[in-house]
C-alpha cells in the first residue's frame, strides 16, 4: 500500500467471489506504520521462514 495501491482484504474476502477493498486506517488489522495490512506481513514472514528452511536442506 506504500505505492498508493488499494488492496483487496483477506479477511473480507474470504468466502465471497468479490472481492472487498481494504479499509486502511479504519480496520484494526492496518498497521499504519508500514501502511500496510497485518495479515499481508504476516503471510510475507511466514513465506521468508520457509525459505530460510528449504535453504537449510
Amino acid at each position: 500500500m506504500s505505492d498508493k495501491k488499494i488492496l483487496c482484504c483477506p479477511l473480507m474476502s474470504a468466502g465471497h467471489t468479490i472481492e472487498v477493498l481494504c479499509s486502511q486506517e479504519s480496520c484494526a488489522w492496518y498497521i499504519k506504520n508500514y501502511k500496510m495490512c497485518s495479515m499481508h506481513v504476516i503471510a510475507h514472514n511466514a513465506a521468508l521462514e520457509v525459505q530460510a528452511k528449504q535453504r537449510k536442506k
